[in-house]
């Protein structure tokens, strides 16, 4: 269709004008999909649990990183004095959730200042995504045989309760430390 020169300008203008309003009610992006089973833990948190290294408060932020094929995983935490360390405890870890299209999963990797570190596979999703179960496929630094389990409850959009598992060789798991945190933004 010709139009008169005076009336196109303002076609182009409507038709950028609509284009740009349909691409901010866009459906997520498949990048963005595939996060959705993880996307609540994005935020930072705080709480407070205990286990074998006693009574502590945690500080955790996840965010994603790197044009958004990972979340970055940044964890403190301080335990109060207890006998065998009698000044307290620090502990940090640096963690990462990735996906691995080719196996169809989300893989978990912990840097641990102690030197450990854990590789996670997602083991299983229950409770209609509520509950997250992470299984060690790999942990250096450690005796062979070892195992690790992390399990992720998301108990509403603001709490989580995240339970660590260690099992010995040959032997069943056993709660190491168990916490709950609240999202602190």
């Amino acid at each position: 269709m010709n139009l008169p020169h005076r009336y196109s300008g303002g076609l182009i203008v409507m038709a950028v004008a609509a284009l740009l309003s349909s691409a901010c009610f866009a459906q997520p992006t498949k990048q963005d999909s595939v996060w959705l089973p993880l996307k609540v833990f994005v935020g930072a948190w705080q709480g407070k649990g205990g286990g074998e290294p006693g009574t502590g408060d945690y500080a955790r932020s996840y965010q994603f990183v790197l044009n958004k094929r990972f979340i970055e995983i940044k964890n403190k935490s301080t335990y109060e004095p207890t006998e065998k360390f009698p000044k307290g405890e620090v502990h940090e870890d640096l963690g990462y959730f990735s996906y691995d299209k080719i196996r169809h999963t989300f893989v978990l990797r912990q840097f641990h200042a102690e030197g450990f570190v854990n590789q996670f596979k997602l083991d299983s999703i229950l409770n209609d995504g509520k509950k997250l179960v992470f299984i060690s496929e790999a942990i250096e630094n450690i005796p062979a045989g070892w195992r690790a389990k992390e399990t992720y409850e998301i108990l509403d959009d603001n709490r989580i309760q995240e339970t660590f598992a260690l099992a010995e060789p040959n032997k069943q798991f056993e709660i190491y430390s168990k916490v709950t945190l609240h999202r602190s933004n």
